[in-house]
């Protein structure tokens, strides 16, 4: 059996670049949306997108690996590194661990790739692990198999690890070298699949890959992408394994190339409608200052917390009640106020009634 690596003109990947055209001209015009979008919106309400969106592709790429991380834990020690007020919590060691990882990615984007940030990546993800922050020296074949015990398949096997060494070099080389004027969606698929390919540590390859793709796709534009791709890939994650499985004997990419072209185009879809709500929080609280009372401040901020979706089911009497303290009676004269002055919208009658942004 011959793996890609094995192959005569490896690591020359291959694709049309033509058949993904459309797709890196939306992926443009979306940079310019975003980024006229983001020019409306002041510092904190920035910072907090970071957040949202670092938070959502760490919990979210450690979530293709099988590991569950707190939300609320990560995003308070990627609050903490910022500077910025974090929760008062315990943080998990894990969430700290890829919350360094992830504020690094963002900070150091212009860095040039080298093997020093790469074990320097794999350390944070794994401190005080006997293999962390080097290279896999073992001398067993690197397998990626099934989990069935009564029938075990070979889906890939990885370089030998006395060639991965020599492989990353020439992998580094080729991400220093890439033509930033060539394409950004096939180059970070082709980099994606060329990266799992050498499979270079004994553990945490998925998510320094996908890391690899946020400071390529940044290192291109000239400033931190604020996507969140393993948010997409954890969605669809039967077809992305599909798709890199696909490249396993081959460096024909297009399957590969056409699927994570349309898994960051729908990120990018993502992190535009965060950015349009933040937008829009921001304008919706700039008409009513001076307007409401703490109560009803309270419980905006509460639903703006729960993201563009808001209260599932939207938000009730009985909710507002449990946010604020307030009395039915207060309750319901803070409600009415907030519907006239344009913040909520109402839905249903008596019981049934319940409260939407009024986000324009």
């Amino acid at each position: 059996m011959v793996w890609n690596w094995e192959l005569k003109e490896w690591p020359s990947f291959y694709y049309d670049t033509e058949s993904i055209l459309e797709q890196e001209s939306q992926f443009l015009l979306g940079l310019g949306s975003a980024t006229a979008f983001l020019k409306t919106i002041g510092e904190a309400e920035y910072y907090k997108l970071v957040v949202e969106i670092l938070g959502q592709e760490g919990i979210e790429s450690s979530k293709i690996e099988g590991e569950i991380l707190d939300r609320e834990s990560l995003q308070s020690s990627i609050k903490k590194h910022f500077g910025l007020a974090p929760d008062v919590r315990r943080v998990g060691k894990k969430e700290s661990a890829m919350a360094e990882l992830l504020c690094n990615v963002y900070e150091s984007f212009q860095k040039p790739l080298s093997r020093e940030i790469l074990c320097k990546w794999h350390e944070m993800l794994f401190k005080g692990a006997t293999e962390s922050g080097q290279y896999r020296n073992h001398s067993e074949p690197m397998q990626i198999v099934s989990n069935r015990l009564d029938l075990q398949k070979i889906f890939f096997e990885a370089p030998p690890s006395a060639k991965v060494p020599y492989e990353m070099d020439r992998f580094i080389s080729w991400f220093n070298g890439i033509d930033k004027k060539s394409s950004i969606l096939g180059q970070a698929a082709i980099l994606h699949v060329y990266f799992e390919s050498i499979h270079p540590f004994e553990d945490g390859n998925g998510r320094i890959g996908r890391a690899l793709v946020e400071k390529l796709i940044s290192r291109i534009i000239g400033r931190p992408v604020l996507i969140s791709v393993s948010k997409v890939l954890e969605k669809r994650k039967k077809e992305y394994y599909s798709a890199l499985e696909s490249c396993n004997k081959t460096l024909n990419a297009q399957a590969l190339v056409e699927f994570f072209s349309q898994a960051v185009l729908e990120a990018q879809k993502d992190a535009m409608d965060l950015i349009q709500f933040l937008v829009a929080k921001s304008k919706l609280f700039t008409s009513l200052a001076g307007k409401i009372n703490p109560r009803q401040e309270k419980a905006l901020l509460k639903m703006f917390e729960r993201g563009p979706l808001g209260f599932e089911g939207g938000l009730s009497a009985e909710n507002y009640i449990a946010i604020t303290k307030a009395s039915r009676a207060t309750a319901t004269r803070d409600l009415a106020e907030l519907i006239s002055l344009d913040a909520l919208r109402k839905s249903g009658e008596l019981r049934y009634t319940r409260y939407w942004l009024n986000l324009k």
